[in-house]
């Protein structure tokens, strides 16, 4: 089971990902330095309360917000890098994939 810590390092993560930002953009917008930053939202190290509201702040959500456990964030980060992959596909390799799923659809189907 997750520590406390290693939940509210992938919340940030989600979080900073579905804005779009890089490690590199949220570090210097909390004035942090990206190692820490790192080791943050792998769960190895946990933050002042002052660069929490910063965390907050920069990825435009509340301190609670932060805590928010409640929804399945693996499945997110799948889905939002589907979502990428597939934006990045020329039309043969996005009937390559269309095809799979369909044949997995069929396959539950039966």
């Amino acid at each position: 089971m997750p520590t406390l810590k290693e939940k509210l390092g992938a919340r940030i993560k989600y979080l900073r990902k579905e804005l779009g930002y890089s490690q590199e953009k949220l570090a210097e917008n909390i004035d942090m330095d990206i190692p820490n930053l790192s080791n943050i939202e792998r769960g190895k190290r946990f933050m002042t309360a002052e660069t929490l509201e910063k965390i907050a702040s920069a990825l435009r959500t509340t301190e609670r917000d932060l805590f928010d456990f409640s929804q399945d964030y693996p499945q997110q980060y799948a889905k939002s890098d589907i979502h990428k992959m597939l934006e990045t596909m020329d039309e043969k390799e996005f009937e390559f994939f269309r095809n799979i799923l369909i044949s997995y659809q069929n396959f539950r189907e039966k």
